[in-house]
């Protein structure tokens, strides 16, 4: 903690940006949030990387080389990670849709391989309740990914 805020304090000293390091966490915050979900049930496998993949780029806009690498860096995150908490904390000022949007991400990397764990659906709540999207939202995400 004490080294984040060097940093951050150091980079305003500096002049940088700190939006654009704000878009970066947010980003990292989304892929790791998609790992999360992926690695819930302790099987990950081809599937719910390519759904990863595909979701990170539709998410953040970005093209597959940079998609790939923020997943790399997201799975780095994770490992080093106490808790959702780690991410959610900075996109809960996402807009309403746009929370709905990762919800829905979730279920669909948790429905790649066709079965949604246990684990899987609990690790996805947490999240929602964690950047405060209703319940309604949750339900209605869920039935999108699996009735499709």
């Amino acid at each position: 903690m004490l080294n984040t805020l060097t940093s951050l304090f150091k980079e305003l000293l500096e002049g940088k940006d700190l939006a654009q390091n704000s878009q970066e966490n947010t980003n990292l915050a989304i892929a790791a949030l998609l790992c999360e979900v992926s690695k819930a049930d302790y099987s990950v496998g081809e599937k719910e990387y390519q759904a990863k993949l595909i979701l990170i780029q539709r998410l953040i806009d970005v093209g597959e080389a940079e998609a790939k690498a923020l997943l790399a860096q997201a799975q780095q995150k994770v490992k080093e990670s106490a808790s959702l908490y780690d991410f959610t904390s900075s996109l809960r000022n996402l807009s309403r849709e746009t929370r709905f949007e990762l919800i829905k991400g979730m279920w669909q990397v948790a429905h790649a391989d066709g079965d949604i764990d246990p684990l899987e659906d609990s690790v996805i709540r947490k999240v929602s309740e964690l950047l405060y999207v209703d319940h309604s939202d949750f339900i209605r995400a869920k039935l999108q990914v699996t009735q499709s």
